[in-house]
């Protein structure tokens, strides 16, 4: 379908249309946070630690590159922010509020299935003997070997969630939907051979994996945290994407499905579909118009016949 626009979609205009639409959406929004902060609040599965497993778990404890209160600034507002420029750009309500959805459904549920993970799995981060034993004396049960940690319980919380890293898991949701919308803004796969769009929409994949990358560098994770927190974060994100918007690749894939649907309810309105107070379909409409048509030509041909008999 071409890009067609039938004047202005403001958020004054059609915003609280589309909302009411989508209510059920932002309740589940709602739920999906409450989740989060419970998966928080709990305390995690102590996996068994060991003292010969301390040999791998002995990396120096040490503050993060990225800070915690970075990542929504890079995984939300950053997305948010290209999603807004767009809006003023196009003023249509209907990417806005479809954006906007989609890019919270993806760092909502990518934050719910990497906690739940965490909290499950219970994995010891590579700095664990630092966060229970700070004063670097080990303290081992005499019978199983068993690590009794001496150190902050909050310390200690934290060192059992290293499956999946969520720095990674959220910035590959947010960055990974923002790969999704700029492809299909400025068409990246138009067959046109622009590579330079292609490094447009790549750049906030590097940026994620550049934020997964100093996990690993600050001790806070394995590889294979990473590795499954980027999986889980950009897989989350093409689903929710997909929900709302054609592929990237797709004629329609600049605009989300809820605009063409509005647009063929509009030309649906536009059209002569009622005769006479009665709602008739489109087919039934061409029908007519075929008969009429072979009726007046069978009557022009029996004119001509007529004459040439007389």
């Amino acid at each position: 379908m071409p890009e067609i626009q039938l004047g202005a979609h403001t958020i004054r205009s059609h915003g609280a249309k589309v909302a009411r639409t989508h209510m059920h959406d932002w309740f589940v929004l709602l739920l999906l946070v409450v989740i989060e902060v419970i998966l928080n609040v709990i305390e995690p599965f102590h996996r068994f630690v060991g003292a010969e497993m301390l040999n791998d778990l002995r990396y120096p404890l040490q503050d993060n590159t990225i800070p915690l209160w970075a990542v929504p600034i890079i995984a939300v507002l950053l997305p948010l922010v290209v999603i807004l420029i767009y809006y003023f750009v196009r003023k249509d309500v209907y990417d806005l509020h479809q954006a906007i959805l989609g890019l919270l459904f993806s760092i909502l549920i990518s934050g719910v299935l990497t906690d739940a993970i965490k909290d499950a799995v219970g994995r010891p981060r590579p700095d664990f003997f630092w966060r229970c034993f700070p004063d670097g004396k080990g303290v081992f049960d005499p019978v199983t070997s068993k690590v009794m940690c001496t150190g902050l319980k909050s310390v200690i919380k934290e060192g059992h969630k290293s499956f999946p890293s969520g720095h990674t898991s959220w910035s590959f949701a947010g960055l990974g939907f923002l790969s999704w919308y700029m492809a299909g803004k400025i068409r990246v796969f138009d067959r046109r051979g622009h590579v330079a769009k292609l490094c447009i929409v790549v750049f906030p994949l590097l940026v994620a994996a550049l934020i997964g990358v100093s996990r690993v560098d600050d001790y806070w994770h394995h590889w294979q945290d990473v590795f499954a927190g980027g999986l889980l974060g950009i897989t989350v994100a093409s689903f929710c994407y997909l929900q709302f918007f054609p592929p990237p690749y797709d004629i329609d894939g600049w605009g989300p499905h809820i605009y063409f649907q509005m647009l063929t309810e509009s030309r649906n309105e536009t059209q002569p579909g009622n005769i006479n107070g009665l709602n008739v379909a489109p087919s039934e409409i061409e029908n007519v118009c075929i008969y009429s048509h072979s009726d007046s030509m069978h009557s022009v041909l029996g004119e001509m016949e007529s004459g040439r008999r007389s």
